[in-house]
């Protein structure tokens, strides 16, 4: 890549979410085999959407925070917890901070938000990434379309 240089934000505007969508098809439709269908849900309309973009308007990832009933409904919890998920950064801007800069900026909105700790299912692959910024993971491996998941949790 020629820069390295990004932002994150939340996605305000429908360019911004298409964006979204778009990193998500590259890296779960695309790369890993997840069926379209099962990768866009009904919580993408409640959903808060964290983009990062590269100086030039490219963009490098994406997360969504589900808070509020949202999240107790998906994840048959506390409303108070949030839930973190369709984490994705494309291939190219992989190792540049990029997961871990969105993570934070999804942590960030569920403490504007008022919420206690953020849940998240992730890819037994990632657990490492995820440890390394303070989650923990609870109950037994899953599988989640077809690729094994464990969940996790962080306490803000």
């Amino acid at each position: 890549m020629s820069s390295t240089s990004y932002t994150t934000r939340v996605a305000e505007d429908p360019a911004d979410r298409e964006a979204c969508f778009a990193v998500r098809k590259e890296v779960f439709v695309v790369e890993q085999g997840v069926p379209q269908e099962i990768e866009y849900d009904s919580y993408d309309a409640v959903a808060l959407h964290v983009l990062a973009v590269r100086d030039d308007g490219t963009p490098l990832g994406t997360g969504r925070l589900l808070h509020g009933e949202a999240a107790a409904a998906k994840t048959g919890g506390d409303p108070a917890v949030g839930s973190l998920g369709r984490l994705a950064v494309t291939e190219k801007a992989r190792g540049l901070g990029v997961g871990a800069a969105l993570v934070r900026a999804i942590e960030d909105a569920a403490r504007e938000r008022g919420l206690a700790a953020v849940d998240l299912h992730a890819q037994t692959h990632a657990l490492g990434f995820y440890e390394r910024l303070g989650y923990e993971a609870y109950g037994p491996e899953f599988p989640d379309a077809g690729i094994p998941h464990r969940a996790m949790r962080r306490s803000l």
